[in-house]
């Protein structure tokens, strides 16, 4: 069996949605898109299934493949519907939705679902992506309240520069956001991971945590306050081969790594098919067991080289770790020139094995239970 393994710690992640709820003050929703950002999303639903306020997906395919894992929670459509024919679906399923068109509002308005619906109404505070502007969000919001078929409206909107903590947008778009629901009495929803780590000033009723329920910190390293987050994914593999390589020689495609002196080298089986950046330059940190070296010469699909010259002990089994606690997936994507967000989501073709939660806390015993079964 191929050695390529991403080790999927649950008690980190139950840890870290907890962390959230602290910093956020009050309800939190827990995003799972694009299959929890590569660690699964039904197992992790599970994990957070009786701690959890709610969930987030992104679409309603993700939504139902919770629904059919036996996940009772809320789920919340953080894009809203894509057409109208899927609202009898979000009705069958007991679905929130966001809304944040005009096209939503108007199709919301010609259907008459079995049970009133929670909506939660998107406001463009400045991101100019999805969102009503202040003028149709303020109308939007009191035609909604009004209207018997909808049981309860969230106000809510989203940061597009959160995790620039020397820009000042983020509070511009707070002033915004707080200007545009004065004078509404419910709930609302602002925050996300980098506004609640960087920006303890922005509050809001729900907050929306994604990147930090995986343990990744949306900021460079080094950089924004320290939080104790705990890395939920640990992506391993082991050495299939050692070589020699002369002085002079180079390894793999392109020769883009020429040995300067006599080197010992290791070929692991990890490459950009299961992951792994392609474009990862020579000295990119890589652990073999459990010690630091660097890797090599050109990613290629399915395996890659690592420096062990001065690593005697290691051979052919060996494991590395590509990133975990230590190194980062931070600190990968910054030498990778990508981000923690594209590496954990770009994750596939590795399986993954799954590290239970220890019972301990009232909150994962609670967990435990509900998630049973």
């Amino acid at each position: 069996m191929r050695p390529a393994r991403a080790l999927i710690d649950l008690g980190a992640l139950q840890d870290n949605y907890l962390l959230a709820k602290r910093l956020g003050g009050g309800k939190a929703v827990a995003v799972v898109k694009a299959d929890a950002y590569g660690h699964g999303a039904v197992r992790c639903a599970r994990a957070l299934t009786g701690i959890a306020d709610a969930f987030g997906v992104a679409c309603l395919e993700e939504a139902i493949e919770l629904r059919e894992a036996g996940i009772e929670t809320p789920i919340l459509l953080l894009e809203g519907f894509l057409e109208a024919a899927e609202l009898p679906l979000i009705d069958r399923h007991r679905l929130w939705t966001a809304v944040a068109s005009p096209w939503q509002l108007q199709a919301l308005a010609r259907y008459s679902p079995q049970q009133p619906l929670h909506v939660w109404l998107k406001l463009d505070s400045g991101m100019h992506r999805l969102g009503l502007s202040p003028a149709q969000f303020a109308e939007a919001l009191a035609a909604l309240q009004r209207d018997p078929k909808i049981a309860s409206v969230v106000a809510m909107s989203h940061l597009a520069r959160a995790d620039e903590l020397d820009s000042d947008f983020s509070e511009v778009q707070r002033r915004v956001f707080e200007q545009a629901t004065a004078d509404f009495a419910g709930l609302t929803s602002f925050n996300n991971s980098p506004a609640l780590l960087g920006w303890p000033g922005i509050r809001s009723d729900w907050v929306r945590p994604g990147l930090m329920l995986y343990g990744a910190s949306p900021f460079a390293p080094d950089a924004g306050p320290a939080h104790p987050l705990r890395p939920v994914m640990q992506l391993e593999s082991a050495l299939i081969a050692v070589r020699d390589l002369p002085a002079g020689e180079s390894v793999g495609y392109g020769a883009r790594f020429t040995a300067p002196v006599p080197m010992r080298i290791g070929v692991a089986a990890m490459g950009y098919a299961d992951g792994y950046p392609q474009r990862a330059p020579n000295g990119t940190p890589v652990l073999v067991d459990g010690q630091s070296t660097r890797v090599i010469g050109r990613v290629s699909m399915d395996m890659l080289t690592v420096d062990i010259t001065d690593l005697p002990g290691a051979d052919v089994g060996s494991r590395l770790t590509f990133w975990g606690a230590s190194p980062t997936a931070a600190r990968i994507a910054e030498t990778c020139s990508t981000s923690p967000y594209a590496l954990l989501c770009g994750l596939k073709r590795v399986r993954r094995e799954y590290l239970d939660a220890p019972v301990g806390s009232a909150a994962r015993v609670a967990s435990t239970a509900s998630a049973s079964g």
